[in-house]
């Protein structure tokens, strides 16, 4: 059932996207539809299974082909100067090896807003399933280019990475957008805060063409931890409930431990189900 009012705010994390594919999961069993969600990187890669309504399936795709090597190593690094094999994660596995539900996907009445960088701009640009279309699985891919260890993705004359830079957790578009309830995903536990980048020379000279997007790697510390004090705004005040790692995430962006992930996704669904009963209450009052 659709859950009206309220939205879903997916933050990203790398391979610590497992903890929200989890929380994901529980959601599904209980059929907690949100009409609007909204997420940048993992937490986009995870949405798109969830509007799909495909139960099980983040965790085939991330955990079940972490040990292989044209998901994620340092060969793709090597031969397509991307540690994560994109046309692999994006092409091969939906279309062959783990198929996604693209007819329920694009006939879901749910919004899905995907959260990007404009590296000339430096600026967040956000694009809409409705408004792409078939274009929405490159979009997620842009969403999920790291720097340094991937390569961007060119739509409409703007030149995308990774949505998490410049804007982690984007609740401020969400609240934009006129929702005034949200549930929110975090992939690290409470207390955590970003440490700040000081290599700007390492990104001016891995980038020297796009100003935005070394602006955005020096600030980017200052910009999460902001949201994140916005969040945390927002939980006292009971505008939001907020989803974390209940116990520290010893995952890193590029974990390849299955075990390790198994953990995570087991701590995402847990931490979500504890949540369940309050949850129920506060959605539905």
């Amino acid at each position: 059932m659709l859950v009206e009012g309220v939205g879903l705010v997916l933050e990203g994390g790398g391979m610590r996207g497992v903890y929200t594919a989890g929380v994901l999961e529980y959601f599904m069993e209980q059929d907690w539809y949100f009409p609007y969600v909204i997420g940048v990187s993992a937490g986009a890669c995870n949405a798109a299974s969830y509007i799909s309504k495909q139960p099980g399936r983040n965790k085939k795709v991330t955990i079940g082909y972490v040990g292989d090597t044209r998901y994620l190593s340092y060969r793709n690094l090597l031969r397509h100067r991307s540690i994560f094999g994109m046309d692999f994660i994006f092409n091969i596995i939906p279309n062959q090896l783990v198929p996604f539900d693209f007819d329920t996907f694009f006939a879901s009445p749910q919004q899905f807003v995907i959260g990007t960088t404009d590296a000339h701009t430096g600026e967040p640009v956000y694009y809409t399933k409705h408004q792409l279309n078939e274009q929405t699985m490159p979009i997620v891919q842009a969403s999920s280019s790291l720097p340094f260890v991937s390569t961007p993705i060119h739509y409409e004359g703007r030149t995308l990475f990774d949505g998490g830079l410049v804007d982690p957790i984007p609740i401020e578009r969400s609240i934009a957008d006129g929702n005034t309830k949200h549930v929110i995903v975090l992939t690290k536990e409470a207390g955590y805060r970003k440490s700040p980048f000081k290599q700007r020379w390492l990104a001016k000279s891995f980038y020297p063409q796009y100003e935005g997007l070394v602006n955005v790697l020096v600030n980017r510390s200052e910009i999460y931890n902001r949201t994140l004090e916005k969040v945390e705004q927002m939980e006292r005040e009971g505008s939001a409930i907020v989803i974390r790692p209940s116990s520290k995430v010893v995952v890193g962006r590029m974990e390849k431990d299955p075990d390790k992930l198994e953990a995570l996704y087991q701590l995402g669904y847990a931490d979500a189900k504890s949540w369940g009963p309050k949850m129920k209450e506060w959605l539905f009052a």
